[in-house]
């Protein structure tokens, strides 16, 4: 799986691999996580020479609007990962309470939204985002297309314990998620899991949002939403690379507790938890 990543400094890992996310230690400092970047796309030349009654002008859109043009508003129809018969294990399966319903929720700094991948819409703005070498350093995703596709087919075609997503910041995609079951994953058996503990990995993945405490504000809103959605889970966890102190910092900030360092296959983490018995005191 990926890490949890919020992308602020040097992004995240994938969890087991599961977390990326900013790092803050206690006793550090602690930058918001906001953090993660994308690139631009250029222009092909018209294939049409103009007569001398036309004129030709060359427009060059931003990535914000060429991307809003890509995916459009959330479709319902299309949202459909995250939905199956409760309880069952297996493709289609919903374990994670039918994460498509979740519905938006304001943040603060816009409404915002996870939105189930599609891979044939997403997977190009998602190469792009594991491509930029601060999160390239955690999630250890960068490279072709092919890289992204295959590790978001692992999930999308999986029996639901893990959902990749994009976050939509009023109406914008801006950010990467992965919701998943911890207590299904291989990370359980690096800690105390519970029955129906729920993962997160984060990246962000435009530079404009880093650095300004939006990270801190999804990652609020996001666990939120978990625990408000299912009412099984008692925490929300996670596990940034213990080097990456702005996603650490960004996870502390947002209300998540330091309860471990562990060591994982790839990384030694910070593990933090939200707890729904502490949501209002944190």
């Amino acid at each position: 799986m990926p890490p949890t990543d919020p992308s602020e400094g040097p992004g995240p890992g994938p969890g087991t691999d599961h977390l990326r996310a900013g790092s803050t230690i206690a006793g550090v400092a602690r930058p918001s996580v906001d953090d993660c970047a994308p690139a631009g796309a250029g222009a092909g030349p018209p294939t049409d020479k103009p007569t001398d009654n036309e004129t030709t002008l060359e427009l060059k859109l931003s990535e914000d609007f060429v991307e809003l043009i890509d995916h459009g508003p959330p479709e319902p129809a299309a949202i459909t990962a995250g939905r199956g018969p409760a309880g069952a294990i297996g493709p289609g399966s919903d374990l994670l309470d039918s994460l498509a319903d979740w519905g938006p929720a304001d943040t603060g700094a816009g409404t915002f939204q996870l939105v189930p991948v599609r891979v044939e819409r997403d997977v190009r703005l998602i190469t792009r985002w594991m491509n930029d070498p601060a999160v390239a350093a955690f999630w250890k995703l960068g490279g072709p297309e092919s890289v992204t596709e295959a590790h978001l087919r692992a999930q999308t075609g999986g029996d639901g314990r893990s959902i990749p997503c994009l976050g939509v910041l009023d109406g914008v995609p801006m950010s990467y998620w992965e919701v998943y079951r911890a207590d299904l994953d291989p990370i359980a058996r690096h800690y105390p899991a519970r029955p129906h503990d729920t993962g997160i990995h984060l990246l962000i993945g435009k530079v404009a949002d880093r650095g300004r405490g939006v990270g801190t504000r999804l990652l609020r809103t996001v666990a939120d939403l978990v625990l408000d959605h299912r009412p099984s889970c008692g925490r929300v966890v996670a596990e940034p690379d213990l080097r990456n102190t702005p996603c650490v910092s960004a996870f502390l900030s947002a209300g998540f507790r330091l309860t471990a360092e562990i060591d994982l296959p790839d990384k030694r983490a910070a593990l933090v938890t939200r707890d729904r018995a502490l949501r209002t005191l944190l």
